[in-house]
């Protein structure tokens, strides 16, 4: 994720990391070049391609309502994988901080595997929704084995939260957790499970197909003619004023786009490792007794 001050204008405005002009300057230029083609013909006096601009002004008002729905839609996906990422980052800090003080009565080895697992179910929930099955990450907290378990399994994360489970209710069953204290520690790894559940929801959700469709038709109907409205008004000046407007709702759907899988590596993605990271860190201090002083961005 890209990071960046909002009060800072200039910086913000002349920064091209993060923006959707790279995806978007060949359609951009093609409007354009349209604009001033047709100003060429016009100026030479070989054809008069302008037609009148009532059209694209009622259409437009359409188009600009399907590429705002477009675009809350996108941004409530990404928006709730944030807080579903989030809650999963705040269940594991206290699925650590239960591990540390509920298994008192375990040898720190155990203490120390169950935080390497609180660890491994994130790493492996940030690779399943990346459609990634390695996980170089774990190779000291994991066994080969359970590496190459996991690599056998279609869904990764549900295995290591079964391996969590095992080990606390081991514990229980060596008298060293109440039954009560097994319940809460269920309780904190179900609704990791459960925010994963809706991850993988947001990923196997594609915006509707036809709905995507009509509008990136509509949309590129749109903007390569919108030269032609232009062109008795504009003249010469009709090839910027076409690439503005391209650059304009091209861009504007182009975000959508980007933003409406927020788990990838995007520049505007969620910024998974880090907050991986983040999590690791306050796991080990939690588990080993020391008091947490890592931010990890939930």
């Amino acid at each position: 994720m890209v990071s960046y001050d909002t009060r800072n204008w200039l910086a913000l405005l002349l920064r091209f990391r993060g923006t959707v002009l790279p995806r978007i300057a060949t359609r951009v230029a093609i409007a354009g070049g349209f604009g001033v083609v047709a100003s060429v013909l016009l100026d030479r006096g070989d054809a008069n391609l302008a037609i009148p601009p009532s059209v694209h002004t009622l259409v437009g008002v359409a188009l600009g309502l399907l590429l705002v729905f477009r675009t809350n839609a996108s941004y409530d996906r990404f928006w709730e994988g944030r807080r579903l990422i989030g809650a999963i980052v705040n269940n594991s800090r206290d699925l650590a901080r239960q591990t540390a003080s509920f298994l008192d009565q375990s040898s720190p080895a155990v203490r120390r595997t169950q935080g390497d697992l609180i660890v491994a179910l994130y790493a492996t929930i940030r690779r399943y929704l990346r459609g990634e099955r390695e996980w170089p990450e774990l190779a000291t907290r994991l066994s080969a084995a359970q590496r190459a378990e996991l690599a056998t399994k279609a869904c990764p994360p549900l295995l290591v939260a079964r391996w969590l489970s095992d080990g606390f209710v081991a514990e229980a069953r060596a008298g060293r957790i109440s039954e009560h204290r097994l319940i809460i520690l269920d309780n904190a790894l179900s609704d990791i499970v459960d925010c994963f559940s809706g991850c993988e929801r947001i990923l196997r959700t594609p915006v509707p197909f036809a709905y995507a469709h009509h509008i990136k038709g509509f949309l590129t109907l749109f903007c390569f003619t919108v030269p032609m409205a232009l062109l008795a008004s504009m003249g010469w000046f009709t090839g910027p004023a076409s690439a503005v407007v391209a650059y304009a709702l091209f861009g504007i759907d182009e975000i959508g786009v980007e933003i409406e899988d927020p788990f990838g590596y995007d520049a505007n993605d969620l910024p998974l490792d880090q907050i991986g990271d983040g999590i690791a860190t306050v796991v080990d201090e939690t588990v080993a007794g020391a008091a947490p002083s890592v931010d990890a961005a939930a």
